[in-house]
């Protein structure tokens, strides 16, 4: 079942005057089930909905039966995306497929650093380095969508967001 916003959000709106209005969802969260699903990803989708934020979240908004590459097509129907970054988020392809998609759509993004130096995303480096190597070893990618998921993580991991340490997912 598909969970659609019951009645308008009153107008939010940012410093540089946008607001969301006109999008089904207001934020998608974007993050790696296995590292923080049943923690922080979690609570903050239940603290956006007790906000009157509609969020996107797969567990709750991807119908069952709906194609998974489907999933990209709710970053264009949402106004912000928040990637939430944890030591296995470029382990993901899906993880990568959906930043690459945000920044192509040139969303606006507020990251979250969970567990991760935003360093490490911006340079590819740390955790993000191991799992580049992983996914450049096995030879099925191309060249160019590589090159993009890098490209995206560079550009998020250069934009201010928040960084939280010492946490348990």
């Amino acid at each position: 079942m598909r969970i659609q916003k019951q009645s308008p959000l009153p107008a939010v709106r940012f410093f540089d005057g946008t607001t969301m209005e006109g999008s089904q969802f207001d934020v998608f969260l974007s993050f790696r089930g296995k590292d923080t699903r049943k923690g922080f990803t979690d609570h903050l989708h239940e603290g956006l909905k007790l906000r009157g934020i509609s969020s996107f979240i797969d567990s709750e908004n991807l119908e069952k039966g709906e194609k998974i590459g489907e999933l990209l097509g709710y970053i264009e129907k949402s106004k912000i995306c928040i990637p939430i970054f944890s030591n296995g988020y470029a382990d993901s392809r899906w993880c990568l497929r959906e930043l690459a998609k945000i920044v192509e759509c040139n969303k606006k993004v507020i990251p979250v650093f969970l567990d991760v130096d935003p360093s490490d995303v911006k340079k590819q480096s740390g955790p993000f380095a191991s799992a580049f190597e992983k996914h450049e070893s096995e030879g099925q990618l191309k060249p160019e969508e590589v090159r993009k998921w890098r490209d995206a993580l560079t550009e998020v991991g250069n934009i201010s967001g928040f960084t939280l340490e010492d946490t348990d997912g």
